[in-house]
């Protein structure tokens, strides 16, 4: 599902404009971003949790010239399912 079905989908089920929708879900989107930027965690109760994990710097090798390459430290945001999402799906 694209991000234009999903605005499509959440209009009808909550009987809302979909411009309203979009404006919603951007703003979610912007919230949820700027938490994580800012190194805090972003829970919703009964969906889930999104949060910052760290990777270490690491060493790997380039797949087409076999060349060892140094990969950098960073930091990656994460998505871990609630309780009440993993029930509904199974």
């Amino acid at each position: 599902m694209k991000k234009q079905d999903f605005i499509k989908a959440v209009a009808a089920k909550a009987s809302l404009s979909q411009d309203a929708v979009s404006k919603a879900l951007t703003s979610m989107i912007g919230v949820v971003t700027a938490e994580l930027k800012a190194g805090r965690e972003v829970n919703i109760t009964g969906f889930g949790a999104f949060k910052v994990s760290k990777r270490a710097a690491r060493n790997g090798v380039n797949p087409r010239t076999g060349a060892s390459i140094k990969i950098p430290a960073m930091k990656s945001p994460v998505f871990r399912a609630g309780k009440t999402l993993k029930e509904d799906v199974r």
